[in-house]
Formats: C-alpha cells, sequence, structure tokens
C-alpha cells in the first residue's frame, strides 16, 4: 500500500505540477504514465532477480528506493529532474509489489494462502486511493512538493518497519536458489499456458478499471458540475471500493466457491454495469452510482487472479516470476485502457468508450473460462 502511494499522489497533483514547472499535457502523462511503463517492461526480470537475491532484500530495497526518489523528486527544479526521479519510484515500485507475494506464501498456512493472497490484492486501489485523498487534502493549502514529502516519509516508516519486524524474522531469509540461466526461466514462465492466461485477464480488468477511473473527473467536473477538489475526492472513494471487491473475492473462495464463478460472474455483469457508465440516456448522478457498484464488485478479479498464481506458476519457485508477468499484463492494460478511450470519446462521444469496456471485459472473462479449464488438468487426480 505504501509502495502503491508512487501512484496515487500524482494524478492529483498535476495541475500544481503544470503551474510551478510549466510542463506540457505530453510531460504529465508522462508523469502519469512512467511507472505503469517501468512494470510492464520489467515486471517479470525483477522478480527472478528477486529470486536470486531475497524477496526481503528486495522488499526493503524498493521501499527505500521509492522513498529516496520521491524525497528527491519534491525538490526538482524542472520537470525532467522530476521525470527521472518518477522511473525511480517505479523501480521501487515494481520491487516491492514482486518480493511481496512470495514473502506472504512463506508466513501463510496452505489453508490460508487464498486468503492472504486476496488480502495482498488491496495493495493498489487502496494504497493509491488513500494517497489520493491525502493529496486532495494537502494541496489546496500548499504545493505537489509537500505531497511527495508525504510519500517519501511514509516509505521511510516503512523500511524502518521492515528492518525491525521482518528482517529478525528466519523464515524470510533467502531460500538456496539453484543457478539457472535468467532467460530460460523468463521463456518458462511467458510460454506457460496458466501465468499466461492470468496475465491477459489482468491486463483485460486493468484496461476496463483504468479507463472508467481515469476519465470519471473528467465526467463529474464537465457533467456534474463538481470542483476538481471534490471530484478527486470521489474518484479517490470510487477507487477505494475495489477493496471490498479483493477482500470479496477471498471470502468466496476461502468457502469454496470455483474461480471461474468469481471471475466470469464478476465481468459479465460488470460489462452491463461499466457501459452503463458512458452510454447515452443514462441520468448523471445514476453514472455516480454505476461506478462505484463497477469498481465494488469487478475487484474480485484480481482478488481471485493473485490467488491463482501458486496453483499456475510452472515450478513452486517461480511464482515470483509468475508474479512478475501477473503485473507486466496489469500495467500494459494500465497503460492501453486510457488513451484508447480518449480516442473513442475523441471520435465518437462518450457513448463510444462502452465499446471498450464491453470488449476487455470479454476478454477478461474468457481467460477465465481457459484458467478454468487448465486447472482442472492440472488438478485432476
Amino acid at each position: 500500500m505504501v509502495a502503491a502511494f508512487q501512484v496515487g499522489k500524482a494524478p492529483p497533483a498535476l495541475p500544481s505540477i503544470r503551474d510551478d514547472l510549466g510542463a506540457t499535457l505530453e510531460q504529465a502523462g508522462w508523469l502519469l504514465s512512467v511507472i505503469n511503463l517501468m512494470t510492464a517492461l520489467g515486471g517479470m526480470a525483477i522478480a527472478l532477480t528477486a529470486d536470486r537475491i531475497g524477496h526481503r532484500r528486495l522488499a526493503l530495497f524498493g521501499t527505500l528506493l521509492a522513498g529516496g526518489a520521491s524525497l528527491a523528486g519534491a525538490f526538482a527544479p524542472n520537470v525532467e529532474s522530476l521525470l527521472i526521479g518518477r522511473i525511480l519510484e517505479g523501480l521501487g515500485f515494481i520491487s516491492v509489489v514482486v518480493a511481496v507475494p512470495s514473502l506472504l506464501l512463506r508466513l501463510t498456512r496452505a489453508a490460508d494462502q487464498r486468503l492472504a493472497m486476496a488480502i495482498w490484492s488491496t495493495y493498489m486501489p487502496a494504497g493509491s486511493g488513500m494517497m489520493m485523498v491525502i493529496a486532495a487534502i494537502v494541496l489546496p493549502g500548499t504545493s505537489w512538493r509537500i505531497v511527495w514529502l508525504v510519500a517519501a516519509a511514509a516509505a521511510g516508516l516503512m523500511a524502518a518497519a521492515l528492518l525491525l519486524l521482518a528482517v529478525p524474522r528466519r523464515e524470510l531469509d533467502p531460500l538456496p536458489v539453484k543457478p539457472r540461466p535468467l532467460l530460460s526461466e523468463m521463456k518458462e514462465v511467458a510460454t506457460s499456458g496458466g501465468p499466461l492466461a492470468i496475465a491477459l485477464c489482468f491486463g483485460a480488468y486493468a484496461c476496463c478499471w483504468f479507463a472508467i477511473i481515469g476519465f470519471l473527473p473528467t465526467l463529474l467536473t464537465e457533467r456534474l458540475g463538481y470542483s476538481t477538489f471534490t471530484a478527486a475526492i470521489v474518484t479517490a472513494a470510487v477507487a477505494i471500493l475495489n477493496v471490498t471487491g479483493n477482500l470479496g473475492a477471498g471470502w468466496l473462495l476461502h468457502r469454496g466457491v470455483p474461480r471461474v464463478a468469481v471471475i466470469v460472474g464478476a465481468c459479465l455483469s460488470m460489462s452491463l454495469c461499466a457501459a452503463g457508465i458512458f452510454v447515452s440516456g443514462v441520468p448523471d448522478i445514476l453514472r455516480l452510482i454505476l461506478a462505484g457498484v463497477y469498481s465494488a464488485v469487478v475487484g474480485v478479479v484480481p482478488g481471485a487472479l493473485f490467488t491463482a498464481i501458486p496453483v499456475h506458476a510452472p515450478r513452486p519457485e517461480l511464482a515470483g516470476a509468475s508474479t512478475g508477468l501477473l503485473m507486466q499484463g496489469s500495467n500494459i492494460g494500465g497503460l492501453l485502457g486510457p488513451p484508447i478511450t480518449g480516442a473513442l470519446v475523441a471520435a465518437g462521444g462518450w457513448p463510444s468508450a462502452a465499446w471498450l469496456t464491453t470488449a476487455a471485459l470479454a476478454v477478461a472473462a474468457a481467460a477465465g473460462l481457459f484458467l478454468h479449464w487448465r486447472e482442472r488438468h492440472k488438478l485432476a487426480p
């Protein structure tokens, strides 16, 4: 969650950054998306690095790197310096999120792994949403630099907590790793049907979710007449509602509901909800309600997918690399969703965006069905 602060702090701060540093719209777009780009490019490679140097070390390194880059970024004299800081924050973020799942699995009983991984999946909506709220509260009386300092302080406190509480835990010591060629392991994961389907499903989900969250402030200010501050708070609240779905997935799976029912049921039912946010003829206040319902219910998808990693990883020791591939899929979807939505809206108005949400959720449902088929064959006696 603290690592996700680096993602959530930027959107509300963009107007302040543009006023202070004179950033163009193109530069602002890069400040938003560079963390997604770093994760999309390097998720699996960094995860395999964690297997070699130790997941706890990488989690601590990533936390320190993100905090240090955020601290330095708070004093950036120009956009170029701030962008370099965002690249380093992205490396810190991906280092944390690919390292922590393996540590959680080592601390959790086998019977509780589904629940633990579902709880873990809340880190992005909870962390980024919380930071959006903090930024929206802090910004009116200060500047974006204070928001960067808050994110840096949070990372510093988390690094201290890891040093005090995680380092002494002997069960988190690095495991002996049999040296294998890095490219060979990357190929093994990338050509395995299960991890690929998980990454595709998460990418399609993220494409739709980021498209809605990314354009919700515009809908709120243009169609409902909300102020920028109110729009930021409401958008953060809608993002945080995603946590209820993440936790709901753990509860459902823990009680024996099939993963395919969770994924496919949410994607198909929420495709109508997501389309209703954009199509014509829907009362504006209802669009806001639909956005909240969509975020809350569709959150079961990442919860279900994170719990699938231990089942579908080619080998147990490649669970971290499979998580890295999932993160790559997620961030590719997050990169593609907003610009595709923007192009559709520019070409045919807001109703055109419903084509993207429907197609993306249909792809996620299809990937969920494939996972179910593969899981049945893999777990068959």
